[in-house]
C-alpha cells in the first residue's frame, strides 16, 4: 500500500474535489466542462458534466450528504 493511503478508501483531500476540464470522446481532446444539476436525491445531489465545445455528456457526480436539510416526502 502506498505511503499516505488509508485501507478502505480515498484520502479525505480529494473529497471536494471538482472538474474544470475532461476528456471529450467527441473531439478527442480535453476540454472545458460545464456542470449541470440534474437531480436532488435524499442521498445527495446528481451533476452532469458536459463538454462546453461541442455539448457532449463526459460525466457525471453524485455529492452525498449535499441535500441535507431538504425535506423529503414520498
Amino acid at each position: 500500500m502506498p505511503a499516505g493511503r488509508r485501507p478502505g478508501g480515498g484520502g479525505g483531500s480529494y473529497k471536494d474535489l471538482e472538474a474544470t476540464r475532461l476528456m471529450c470522446p467527441r473531439c478527442r481532446v480535453a476540454q472545458p466542462v460545464r456542470r449541470r444539476l440534474l437531480l436532488v436525491l435524499p442521498s445527495g445531489e446528481k451533476y452532469s458534466y458536459t463538454c462546453a465545445v461541442c455539448g457532449e455528456e463526459v460525466g457525471s457526480k453524485l455529492e452525498k450528504g449535499a441535500a441535507e436539510g431538504v425535506l423529503w416526502r414520498p
